[in-house]
């Protein structure tokens, strides 16, 4: 049988409330059966962004049981499409800084196919009302069990931390915009602003029992924009009485991707990607318009303004260009519903975070990596000017041997969305067991 480690660790970065720096390895032991209920239900009953009204419930009851003040149905407020199932736990502890810590909650249309006994079945319907499979392909179901483990250890050790912590479980992280809603829905107002955010997400290249972790950005800008390529249609056998919007949307394509390699300093990350493309009907008819979604990735807001601007000054000349008349100018569009913004590792509590973990861990264990063109929603939490310090933080998801297996035959591991990935994963075939050394669970394969 195989099982996924439930690296349950998360309170060991909270430095700013003053944690003792011995733990007994009997607090971990004694919860990781529980936990790993808790992180098999999830995984086998996997909702969708938006709908995690299952998942919120079971959040809510994990938090309340904790000491936690619970609140829930947030995240729902006048325009928004997502139906509320944001929840808040709040635990005090006397005066001291307010810390913000995040799970995610929702899962992925993705038809499962690991093998595990506890796998994914579900079928559900998505916002276009379509039944689609379900799975939690990106190891929120780990964040969970990692959360609630937190809330537990942190309930357990009262006498050695002041302060305040306000647990957020998050909806629809994978859509982009679960964090601005509970934002938008008075998050900070209702709960206060909290003095640090912090956050985290398993890694699917990274050993576990490590901590990776970037200074500075360590997830881009994400972007989408959509392009409609007017053309002027006709038959096929006769291209030269038409404005051709396939072959305009073929250069479209071509000439963006020289952003990157010639409209910017090379120390600056770009991505363009153009990830649909839509048009025609039949072999021998061009059609009057293209339509084309792109996902842009940056790090640098003005990066991210000169970016746009050159995707739609480039289509529109390559239109006329094309003689395509004045009226049938391309449509480009920023959706600003779906912008999510770069996330900022604050260098100072970075630095004071890993000066912990090495501490507790062990230099071997923390990884400074590389960042990432990905993106997170997380990001909000420190407001647009990062006025908030953050730390968005990786642990290792895959066991050491399975690394090297897969090097030496000369495979990619299952990456995060990934239909067999089996994330978080210390695998063994009497499960796993975890232990509270100087301040930090260590999971192990027994």
């Amino acid at each position: 049988m195989k099982f996924r480690s439930l690296p349950i660790f998360l309170w060991t970065i909270l430095p700013a409330l003053a944690l003792a720096q011995q733990t007994p390895q009997s607090l971990a032991d004694a919860e990781l059966a529980s936990l790993l209920a808790i992180y098999k239900d999830i995984h086998t009953h996997p909702e969708l962004s938006g709908h995690e009204e299952r998942t919120a419930s079971l959040i809510a009851k994990e938090l309340r049981a904790a000491g936690c003040q619970v609140t829930e149905n947030l995240g729902k407020y006048e325009n928004s499409k997502l139906k509320g199932y944001g929840v808040v736990g709040v635990m005090k502890n006397g005066d001291g800084p307010t810390v913000l810590v995040r799970t995610d909650m929702d899962a992925l249309p993705v038809t499962e196919d690991t093998g595990l006994p506890y796998g994914s079945k579900a079928v559900a319907k998505n916002d276009e009302g379509k039944d689609v499979h379900v799975m939690h392909a990106c190891g929120h179901d780990a964040h969970m069990a990692a959360f609630i483990g937190t809330a537990r250890a942190l309930a357990k050790l009262k006498d050695r931390w002041h302060g305040t912590i306000v647990f957020v479980a998050q909806p629809a992280e994978e859509l982009g915009t679960g964090a601005r809603a509970l934002l938008k829905d008075g998050l900070y107002d209702r709960f206060g602003k909290p003095n640090f955010a912090l956050g985290f997400h398993d890694k699917a290249d990274l050993e576990t029992a490590c901590i990776g972790v970037t200074e500075g950005y360590t997830s881009a800008n994400v972007d989408s924009v959509d392009v409609t390529v007017r053309g002027v249609g006709g038959h096929g056998a006769y291209p030269h009485k038409t404005k051709d919007p396939i072959v305009l949307a073929a250069e479209m394509i071509n000439d963006w991707q020289t952003i990157a390699s010639r409209e910017n300093n090379p120390l600056d990350p770009i991505v363009v990607t153009v990830g649909s493309i839509h048009g025609g009907t039949k072999h021998n008819i061009i059609p009057d318009e293209v339509k084309m979604q792109l996902t842009v990735r940056t790090y640098k807001a003005e990066i991210r303004e000169r970016v746009l601007a050159a995707i739609e000054r480039m289509a529109n000349g390559i239109a006329v260009a094309g003689g395509v008349p004045p009226d049938r100018a391309p449509i480009v569009s920023v959706s600003k519903d779906q912008f999510c913004p770069a996330t900022y590792n604050n260098p100072e509590l970075t630095k004071r975070l890993v000066a912990v973990w090495k501490k507790s861990s062990g230099n071997d264990n923390v990884k400074m990596v590389d960042p990432t063109m990905g993106g997170d929603d997380f990001s909000e939490y420190s407001l647009p000017d990062h006025s908030i310090p953050a730390v968005y933080f990786h642990f290792g998801a895959v066991e050491p041997a399975k690394i090297a297996e897969y090097k030496r035959e000369g495979k990619e591991l299952p990456t995060l969305h990934s239909s067999k990935a089996e994330r978080s994963g210390v695998e063994g075939s009497r499960g796993i067991a975890a232990r509270f050394y100087n301040g930090i669970p260590r999971l192990r394969s027994e």
